[in-house]
């Protein structure tokens, strides 16, 4: 038995979710923030037999997208009197970072 913690965009989140539950694999879904942007993630915890390992992933690989977002960076706290002109970036967002750990004990109560 594996547990599969997926980390991923939140637009991607509600169809990962849904192709999960299509494909019978029971998935939990938490609201996390981080990273480079603090934008809104979602966290996916999926419990797997081993061998259904790939195929969760597989559902991950074909749900999660990465692509490219214009964002516009905060500007840094700075003396009065300093201009502070933002530009745009060009940045890649989405995408999935996963992690597959083992389980000693599941139960289901």
């Amino acid at each position: 038995m594996k547990l599969v913690v997926a980390i991923v965009h939140n637009e991607d989140a509600g169809a990962l979710v849904d192709a999960l539950l299509e494909s019978e694999h029971r998935a939990t879904r938490l609201q996390s923030s981080g990273g480079f942007l603090k934008q809104s993630n979602a966290t996916i915890i999926v419990g797997a037999d081993d061998d259904g390992v790939d195929a969760v992933l597989e559902i991950v690989r074909a749900n999660c997208t990465s692509r490219t977002q214009v964002v516009n960076p905060m500007p840094p706290i700075m003396e009065p009197g300093e201009f502070f002109m933002p530009y745009p970036l060009e940045v890649e967002v989405g995408g999935a970072t996963v992690f597959v750990l083992p389980v000693e004990r599941f139960e289901r109560l």
